[in-house]
């Protein structure tokens, strides 16, 4: 559709120099409103494209959706008013027969913002969804070097980002061979995470076993209800978690890996399943990590 990506001319200021003009790449930010079998359940914010996958990884968030043959159709349609236009920003999923519709609490009167995809739940008991996944018993074991190579080769992948500077992205790598297995941008940090696990959910591959999920920017705690929900064990993240965050990954047994930069990490739970090379640094390893993340 071509509008991922959107120009304008700009003016830029330097210290004791000319203000000069260009033309500047800006990253697109629309609203996309989502309707289950007709009824109107959110709108968030987010960059187009990919947006089935979008809509379909919030309902796996949600709890809705587990199967690939739980959606049955998922069709752009027009707003509101019978002149209204089909912008592409209105998308209506039907689900499968015998698939429960959402619970009414999740249905949002109000506009998602792309900074925060839980804004307007009620409480965080009914954030906190059951996942019918258990991530506390999966096997996964990783290097160390390989987690840290992660932020790098998300880096290398991000082809909006380089142009506009102003996209999250969130990717998919099995943490047995190190297969980048998909990678998705947008405006919205949980948007981004929707993207790759609704690609998950089109391919049947949940549960997400074995996987690990690095995505660009800090780890709240939506991202690690995210992976959970879709049986992911491992978050990885560049910069911090926040403490509810690392709490719910220690509940439920996910790794989660924050400040994840070039030669080090933290590790806030499950550090057994990261290991190092030389034995001895990997007990001094784990046992610092999992001071400062319950500090």
């Amino acid at each position: 559709m071509g509008r991922i990506t959107a120009r304008r001319r700009v003016t830029r200021v330097r210290r004791g120099a000319q203000a000069t003009t260009r033309v500047d790449v800006l990253a697109v930010e629309e609203p996309l409103e989502m309707r289950v079998n007709g009824e109107r359940l959110a709108v968030t914010m987010r960059t187009p494209g990919h947006d089935v996958e979008l809509a379909s990884g919030f309902l796996v968030s949600e709890g809705v959706l587990v199967r690939a043959e739980d959606l049955a159709t998922a069709r752009y349609c027009a707003g509101a008013g019978s002149d209204a236009l089909n912008s592409y920003n209105v998308l209506d999923v039907a689900l499968a027969p015998g698939v429960a519709s959402p619970d009414s609490s999740l249905s949002r009167d109000f506009t998602i913002s792309s900074a925060c995809g839980v804004c307007g739940k009620d409480s965080i008991e009914s954030v906190t969804t059951r996942s019918r996944f258990d991530v506390s018993d999966d096997p996964l074991m990783v290097d160390a070097d390989a987690v840290l190579d992660l932020p790098g080769r998300l880096r290398e992948h991000q082809k909006v980002f380089a142009k506009t500077g102003g996209l999250h992205a969130a990717a998919l790598f099995d943490g047995r061979t190190g297969e980048l297995r998909v990678i998705r941008e947008d405006v919205g940090r949980h948007n981004a995470v929707d993207k790759v696990i609704g690609w998950a959910l089109a391919h049947d591959l949940l549960p997400l076993r074995g996987q690990i999920l690095q995505v660009s920017g800090r780890a709240s705690f939506e991202l690690v209800q995210k992976a959970i929900m879709a049986g992911i064990p491992m978050l990885s993240a560049v910069s911090a978690p926040s403490s509810l965050a690392a709490d719910l990954a220690e509940q439920q047994g996910l790794t989660l890996a924050g400040f994840v930069r070039g030669e080090s990490m933290v590790l806030y739970s499950r550090a057994d399943r990261v290991s190092c090379n030389d034995a001895d640094s990997h007990e001094e390893f784990s046992i610092a990590t999992n001071q400062k993340g319950t500090s």
